[in-house]
């Protein structure tokens, strides 16, 4: 038998393309996407179920499908898309906690990989200026996103004590960034006028969303017990950043964060939790050392280049709707196709 993986968070862009990537693998045998909501990018052979990981139902999803492999990566970083705090905390918190328990009694459960975040470390001005996945954060999280992080990395760490028979891997990502994907982060540097903090200029390390797919399919068919930032080399400040961006700066003094990501969150121009605000005050920056030397794989875009492979997607964007983009693409590929089996056949005969 082939190996059989399922994906929590199938509708979202990661779990999509990680899906699609799976497919293309033979010996992959089985693919299963467990969500809410139905995947937004073509799969052939995934199958989509319908279910909420909150539900301690969904030990069944993974005895009947007689999974080896688990992906979670359905947690939520803002709270406004799934209808506040209280729901965020359930979907990440006590999901992650009914999935942990369902994967404890699937005995054909042979790895686990989590996707975290570099949010763990927090965002503080006596941080040091690069964490290993030794460190831990100066400040205790009490609230939001990072708090919810630092429990699932708990729990996982506990469910790895009792079936040490698993491979556990936790991946802490820094901030996703590229062309296709979209975050909060991507959409804060595609406004008008970019919010600054008067007097800060933090240090923003990111990650291409290629480079962290392919980390994805990587633990997904090799083996890497541990945990492992996941970070694009060299960092940009902000000021930088949004001058690469070609956007105008709007400082405000510090009392004015909080009112204007607020006013923000309420337009639905960027969904900013609170608690990570602190991110674009303090910055963060990890050593990536020890995922290049157990993966054998450097990133392919360093911070800036995939701040600016971002920018040349969303210039593309601002004068063509996606869809004339993607349907090009598509007549490029055929063309390429054809052609290549035109030669092909010149060739032969």
């Amino acid at each position: 038998m082939g190996q059989r993986v399922l994906i929590t968070g199938i509708s979202r862009f990661l779990g999509g393309k990680l899906a699609q990537r799976l497919e293309e693998d033979p010996e992959v045998e089985y693919v299963v996407g467990v969500d809410l909501d139905e995947p937004e990018v073509d799969l052939d052979r995934t199958e989509y179920v319908r279910a909420d990981i909150r539900n301690p139902l969904v030990v069944k999803v993974l005895q009947t499908a007689e999974v080896d492999t688990v992906v979670h990566l359905n947690v939520v970083a803002t709270p406004t898309r799934v209808g506040g705090r209280s729901a965020m905390k359930e979907i990440n918190v006590i999901g992650a906690m009914q999935l942990l328990a369902g994967c404890q009694k699937a005995e054909r459960v042979r790895k686990f990989v989590l996707k975290s975040t570099t949010a763990v470390y927090g965002a503080d001005p006596r941080d040091p200026a690069v964490f290993t996945e030794a460190m831990q954060s100066r400040s205790v999280p009490r609230s939001g996103f990072t708090k919810d992080s630092v429990e699932i990395e708990r729990y996982t760490r506990d469910f790895s004590r009792r079936r040490p028979d698993v491979d556990v891997t936790s991946l802490r990502f820094a901030n996703f960034i590229g062309p296709d994907i979209e975050t909060t982060l991507t959409r804060y540097f595609s406004l008008p006028w970019v919010p600054t903090a008067l007097g800060f200029d933090p240090r923003i390390q990111l990650i291409h969303e290629e480079d962290a797919i392919e980390i994805l399919v990587r633990t997904v068919r090799e083996s890497h017990p541990g945990v492992y930032n996941v970070a694009a080399d060299g960092v940009v400040y902000l000021s930088q950043a949004v001058r690469l961006l070609g956007r105008v700066p709007l400082p405000l003094v510090l009392p004015l964060v909080n009112p204007a990501a607020s006013a923000l969150r309420r337009t639905g121009a960027v969904d900013f939790a609170t608690d990570q605000l602190r991110f674009l005050l303090y910055g963060r920056s990890v050593d990536n050392d020890r995922l290049k030397k157990a993966f054998r794989f450097a990133p392919g875009f360093s911070t800036r280049a995939a701040l600016e492979d971002f920018i040349r997607g969303r210039r593309i964007r601002q004068v063509l709707p996606r869809e004339t983009v993607e349907q090009w693409e598509r007549d490029l590929y055929s063309f390429l196709r054809r052609r290549g089996a035109e030669r092909l056949e010149e060739v032969t005969t």
